[in-house]
């Protein structure tokens, strides 16, 4: 899946995915988060505290990419609950986690605009328990992300990590995207209803429009210098997007799969604390 930006078989979760404290809410039948008519799986972390509860305002929503290789979709966004624990413990904020329509056990199909649709319903579904609600997408996540946050001028900020500022390859050559999908278990079949309009979906989502949509709220870049899917450019390209107002960090040898890279979630999670949560 040369090209996609992919959130890859997780490793082994390692002492940050599970910090101490962090309170999990439980998915209960009368708490669902439903889009589309797709209940989909989700895990909500908040502070350790009741105080600390109370007192929250702000919410995360996390944004896992797209899976890589065969089967991949089923732990397409494994380790991202242990990301939501890790941002409520450290920062205070809610954070949702939730796999969107395909991957993990969440029903349903891949298109770009039904995982555009999932994203938007997790928002809807975390701003009932806080103000504000902040985005943090990796690789194509990173683009809805974006494109989310465009949309709906309420969200507080977004973090785009490892991610493109152009999808025309994929819009280019939808046969061999679909089959990758295909592959990774995220369409059951490989001629998935709809697939002729995903070139349309894809453009829609536009990185970098989006990207010149966020400023003057914040807007945190992280790319990895030794990212062979998403070349750095990309980075440079959204952060020119967005004219200079946003952060823009650059992680040393680092590859795309920066949910797994320390530093990077160092970066995300200091640039959260100095945000008001």
């Amino acid at each position: 899946m040369a090209g996609v930006p992919a959130s890859g078989p997780t490793p082994a979760s390692g002492p940050e995915s599970r910090p101490e404290g962090a309170r999990v809410e439980k998915r209960t039948a009368a708490r669902a988060l439903v889009s589309d008519g797709h209940r989909l799986e989700w895990h909500l972390a908040r502070a350790p505290s009741s105080a600390a509860r109370d007192a929250t305002r702000t919410g995360l929503v996390l944004v896992h990419g797209l899976p890589q290789g065969p089967g991949t979709a089923a732990t397409a966004a494994q380790t991202y609950p242990q990301l939501a624990d890790r941002v409520a413990q450290d920062t205070g904020w809610a954070a949702l986690s939730f796999s969107l329509r395909g991957a993990g056990r969440s029903p349903g199909a891949f298109s770009p605009a039904a995982w555009l649709d999932d994203l938007q319903a997790a928002v809807a579904f975390l701003r009932s328990e806080v103000s504000t609600v902040w985005l943090a997408g990796f690789g194509f996540g990173g683009t809805l992300a974006l494109r989310a946050a465009a949309l709906d001028p309420t969200i507080g900020g977004v973090a785009a990590l490892a991610t493109p500022s152009d999808l025309s390859h994929l819009a280019s050559d939808v046969p061999r995207f679909v089959a990758q999908a295909h592959e990774a278990g995220l369409v059951q079949t490989a001629s998935p209803e709809g697939a002729e309009d995903w070139p349309a979906q894809l453009r829609a989502i536009d990185p970098l429009g989006s990207a010149r949509a966020i400023p003057p709220r914040p807007l945190l870049i992280v790319h990895g210098s030794a990212d062979e899917e998403v070349p750095l450019v990309d980075a440079r390209a959204l952060a020119d997007a967005a004219e200079g107002r946003c952060d823009l960090r650059v992680i040393p040898m680092a590859g795309h799969r920066l949910r797994h890279d320390p530093r990077a979630v160092a970066v995300l999670l200091g640039w959260l604390e100095r945000r008001e949560a």
